[in-house]
């Protein structure tokens, strides 16, 4: 009797105890307290973490991780989150939790939406995004007040997202290689943007950038004026009354 052949079982990763978590404690240059568990193989993050929970920084990246756990809520001054070249699929909504969380970086993951939650981080500066399946994000990051820097390249938005516009301290935006709607494209084909994209605000521009972002808005404005009174002309030669 043939043998039957043996179903291929996901990668179970390298098993990271207490001490080993503890052996990969750094200090920063300025005095902070990083936890380093990159490159660690990791599939699963270690329930042994959670008595080292008073870190400010914590770098998971370049791991096999799949699921971020809801104990990641007992991290609570931690200030920056590294999980970028993981597999995860999707965020627990306590990370939500993490009120002191200053950057959070998600590249390079395989998620599809992101939780309401993440709107309660508000004094997150940095949120990396880049390398994901996002087509949208929830309204709530527009309550992310602190918010300078936003990283959406290589996703799949065809707009920019409306929750943007209302972070005043927003200062770039990145959304490089998303398969953007263009103005002319009437039949709703998308094309793919190559070239770099960013939003940045007003203030951030030089003088002589602004001086042609002043001198564009009045050409605007002109068009809109002649086309305005080309089109009163043209009714009243239909006899429609204004």
């Amino acid at each position: 009797m043939a043998k039957g052949k043996k179903k291929k079982s996901q990668p179970k990763g390298k098993t990271i105890t207490l001490k080993m978590a503890q052996n990969s404690m750094e200090l920063t240059v300025d005095g902070k307290r990083r936890l380093n568990l990159s490159f660690q193989e990791i599939a699963a993050v270690p329930k042994c973490l959670q008595k080292l929970c008073e870190v400010d920084e914590l770098d998971m990246s370049r791991n096999l991780i799949r699921k971020i756990p809801d104990f990641i809520d007992q991290f609570v001054g931690i200030r920056v989150l590294d999980l970028h070249s993981n597999y995860l699929e999707e965020l627990p909504v306590t990370i939500g939790r993490l009120q002191n969380l200053l950057v959070l970086n998600l590249c390079n993951n395989r998620l599809t939406s992101l939780p309401n939650e993440l709107g309660l981080l508000t004094k997150l500066q940095t949120l990396h995004l880049g390398l994901n399946q996002l087509d949208t994000l929830p309204a709530s990051i527009g309550l992310l007040k602190e918010l300078r820097h936003i990283g959406l390249s290589d996703n799949r938005f065809t707009r920019v997202p409306g929750c943007i516009s209302r972070l005043n301290n927003l200062q770039k935006v990145n959304l490089d290689r998303n398969p953007m709607l263009t103005e002319d494209t009437a039949s709703q084909e998308s094309v793919m943007i190559s070239e770099s994209l960013y939003v940045v605000t007003e203030s951030f521009l030089c003088e002589h950038c602004r001086k042609k972002l002043k001198n564009k808005k009045l050409e605007i404005s002109n068009i809109n004026k002649v086309q305005f009174i080309a089109a009163i002309v043209a009714n009243m030669f239909l006899g429609v009354k204004w």
